[in-house]
């Protein structure tokens, strides 16, 4: 490839909305173009990045008999709704009607899809187990799309399907694809964990995600040092000891907040520390209103309420749904006098006295409310968030944090999409049974977003070998040097007999050239400039600040090349 051909339009500024490094860096180095919020365009080097992503997928995914396939992104409403999931999946599923008003969602997800496909296909156990995937695109109506790629409205990601006779089955096939997501991460070049994680909307028994480390990352993990377990925080159990209030209960008292809304702020007014304080938090369910009460110290987890409901329709009540239904602001919603409403609490909500909640009324707070005398709770659950330093579920020990970009995520779903759907196959005493079903996610284009944010420095990307657009970039200082010219154009055609290179021909100056070349992260730039008169050419890699002359002879300079690429760890810095 000639960058004098190619289609790839580098930028100095950073754009406006860009709030991530991968966004700015991919838009500046001329991988991405916005459509509109949440939706992107691939101009050729993002496509070329892409198509190496993808290429380690398949290759994986063959490895372990998998079988690729196609959907369409149209699905019909009726599939979803015998799962449940046309209501369940929320406001995030972008639905539509036709011409002849009949329901439809562009699909986030396949399950639905792949189980009409296979339901009147395969009959007999025999037959079993079946392993579909298919790379394509998702669509998902986040209510804020940011950080670029990482949280799009349209997206690409690799989506498979495992049907089975038996668990045991069911769990080899689980195996070999976790084992599988390893190879892939680790063959794109990224530093990664592996943790347990929440099923969510997907539904099943069991999930893994495959995480990416990054400090921008939006899921939080945990990690035990000491015996090695590991999760997110939307799945991790707490297990740590709850306080227990040992005091005499005091008299309930109405009192007067003016402006005072929050945690914080009431805890500032009243004096009082926000432990004390009990968060009443309603959402709006397929059943109705659902008020969660939790520490005024702790964080919710909203997974696991979702879970413990059996509504993956749950979502925040909006201030106005909620001064509609209970004549007052959200901000003094409390348990006190509440009738009709589901109330679910924290364990620890179960162990505290005279605490602060709202008051049912505008400007005001109960203060030494009780539980049993004052409000009652309908079910005890575990819902907060666990955090650093909180005790290991397994050992005790206080766990580790950080952040991670989730790439990967595989579910042992079981029966769930079966059953729904009457998917049956015969087995061998000519009893019909479910599919035994496995799902398996991997997200294409954002992996390409967690390299850059994981692989970076001021100058620009840093690509792994494995999915940079091109391995290496042949610069010439001068295009007019005849000399500089005919030795780059024979290196050129030498080098791309064996690698992905591109040459740089254009006529512009040579600080441009070598600062695309940083910006748009090439592995290897391989320099042909003054340095040929004296019969050597300059070869750096890409995280490195070392330049390698080597004697102009088109052989020695592949062989180091070559070399350099097998040595190269874009995590180093030289």
């Amino acid at each position: 490839m000639r960058f004098s051909k190619l289609y790839a339009p580098t930028l100095k500024e950073t754009p406006g909305d860009a709030e991530v490094v991968s966004h700015a860096l991919l838009y500046r180095a001329g991988f991405i173009r916005k459509a509109a919020a949440g939706v992107y365009n691939f101009l050729p080097l993002g496509k070329r990045t892409l198509a190496k992503i993808e290429k380690i997928i398949r290759e994986e995914m063959d490895r372990i008999g998998a079988q690729e396939i196609l959907m369409p992104i149209i699905q019909p409403a009726e599939l979803w709704q015998m799962t449940g999931r046309w209501e369940d999946y929320g406001p995030e599923m972008m639905k539509l009607k036709d011409r002849h008003n009949r329901d439809f969602t562009l699909g986030p997800t396949h399950e639905e899809m792949v189980t009409f496909l296979v339901k009147d296909e395969l009959r007999s156990y025999k037959q079993l187990p079946v392993f579909l995937y298919q790379i394509g695109l998702k669509y998902r109506d986040e209510i804020r799309p940011r950080f670029g790629l990482l949280r799009a409205r349209e997206f690409i990601m690799k989506d498979g399907y495992s049907f089975h006779d038996s668990y045991e089955s069911l769990n080899e096939t689980y195996e070999a694809c976790k084992q599988a997501y390893s190879r892939i991460i680790e063959r794109i070049g990224l530093k990664y964990t592996v943790v347990e994680a929440a099923s969510g909307a997907i539904g099943g028994s069991e999930s893994h995600e495959f995480v990416s480390f990054a400090p921008i990352g939006e899921t939080n993990l945990l990690k035990c040092e000491s015996c090695g377990y590991a999760s997110n925080d939307e799945q991790a159990p707490y297990k740590g000891d709850y306080e227990k209030y040992e005091e005499e209960e005091k008299p309930l008292t109405l009192v007067h907040t003016p402006n005072v809304r929050t945690v914080q702020q009431v805890a500032d007014f009243l004096g009082v520390k926000p432990s004390r304080i009990v968060k009443s938090l309603l959402f709006v369910g397929r059943n109705g209103f659902v008020m969660a009460l939790i520490q005024g110290d702790k964080e919710l987890n909203v997974e696991k309420l979702k879970v413990q409901m059996q509504d993956q329709s749950l979502r925040l009540a909006e201030p106005e749904e909620v001064l509609e239904a209970f004549k007052v602001p959200i901000g003094f919603i409390g348990p006190v006098g509440l009738n009709n409403v589901t109330i679910v609490a924290d364990y620890g909500v179960k162990y505290m006295k005279n605490v602060v909640v709202g008051g049912m009324k505008t400007d005001y707070h109960y203060v030494n409310t009780n539980l049993g005398r004052d409000f009652k709770v309908d079910i005890f659950a575990d819902l907060r968030v666990v955090e650093p330093n909180d005790p290991c579920p397994i050992c005790g020990k206080p766990l580790s944090g950080s952040k991670g970009i989730e790439l990967g995520h595989v579910f042992k779903l079981g029966t769930k999409y079966s059953k729904a759907m009457n998917a049956m196959y015969m087995d061998e005493k000519g009893e019909l049974k479910p599919f035994i079903m496995g799902c398996y996610g991997w997200g294409v284009s954002r992996t390409m977003a967690a390299v850059v944010e994981q692989l970076n420095d001021e100058d620009g990307i840093i690509w792994p070998r494995s999915v940079a657009p091109f391995e290496a970039i042949i610069t010439i200082v001068s295009v007019n040097d005849e000399k500089q010219k005919s030795f780059a154009e024979a290196l050129y055609n030498r080098l791309k007999e064996k690698i992905d290179v591109i040459i740089d021909d254009r006529e512009i100056s040579p600080g441009m050239k070598f600062k695309d070349a940083d910006l748009i992260g090439f592995p290897l730039r391989i320099t042909v400039g003054k340095s040929l008169a004296d019969g050597s050419v300059e070869l750096k890699l890409r995280n490195s600040k070392k330049h390698e002359k080597v004697s102009a002879d088109l052989e020695k300079v592949v062989e180091m090349a070559i070399k350099m690429l097998d040595d190269y760890d874009p995590h180093k810095r030289e």
